[in-house]
């Protein structure tokens, strides 16, 4: 099963950018991690920190072979409606992560732009957030993938 992980604006610099906040790790490094924790899963990873780039690779993925997107859209989550109608138009379930606990944080980071159109949302565990999104695609049957959303 085809799983795509997308990061956006700034998750290039995990390992280097607020320590406190996002860890010491760099995402390639956790990426190369999960493909061997998921060897059943084909993962492939794609992360810009432009909003038209990241919508281009939605629009790329979200129909046929992939069954999964996991997207931290970073500070896009609460701005881009482009982002959100994206997602809205694919046919392949999202499922919305993020390092931090956004409701910990700035009263602006509260509000999701994706969320409505999102299988679902998991936030705080750090970068084990992407961890918990493979498993849920992982344990679903082919014919579940997308139930109950959109």
């Amino acid at each position: 099963m085809k799983i795509i992980i997308l990061n956006g604006p700034n998750l290039n610099l995990l390992g280097t950018r607020e320590k406190s906040v996002y860890g010491s790790r760099s995402f390639e490094d956790y990426f190369e991690e999960l493909k061997e924790a998921f060897p059943a899963l084909e993962l492939s990873y794609f992360q810009s920190n432009t909003e038209g780039t990241l919508i281009d690779k939605l629009h790329e993925v979200g129909f046929g072979d992939y069954k999964g997107i996991i997207f931290n859209a970073g500070a896009y989550t609460h701005t881009s409606v482009a982002i959100s109608d994206a997602i809205k138009a694919i046919e392949t379930p999202v499922v919305e992560v993020h390092i931090s606990n956004v409701y910990a944080r700035e009263a602006f980071r509260h509000k999701s732009m994706l969320a409505a159109y999102c299988t679902g949302v998991i936030a705080g565990f750090g970068l084990e957030s992407y961890r918990l999104a493979l498993q849920y695609f992982e344990r679903l049957k082919p014919k579940q993938i997308g139930f109950g959303i959109k």
